[in-house]
């Protein structure tokens, strides 16, 4: 793999997190209404697996807490 595709590659999966972190983001309010800001923080800070995981959770969580498992 080239220096230039590494780097594209390293984007990507950038871009792909953002989005995802978004999605969450969106599906939150959505069932739980107005977020915290600290909710935000600590999705857009997160690593991609922790999203997913979160992602997950929201689809039977009755609280914001229960799908951060706090």
């Amino acid at each position: 793999m080239t220096i230039a595709e590494e780097l594209e590659a390293r984007g990507e999966a950038r871009g792909e997190a953002r989005g995802e972190a978004r999605v969450l983001l969106q599906q939150l309010a959505f069932k739980f209404g107005p977020l915290p800001e600290s909710v935000t923080g600590t999705v857009h800070a997160a690593r991609p697996e922790e999203v997913r995981k979160w992602a997950l959770r929201i689809l039977t969580a009755d609280t914001l807490a229960a799908v951060f498992d706090r």
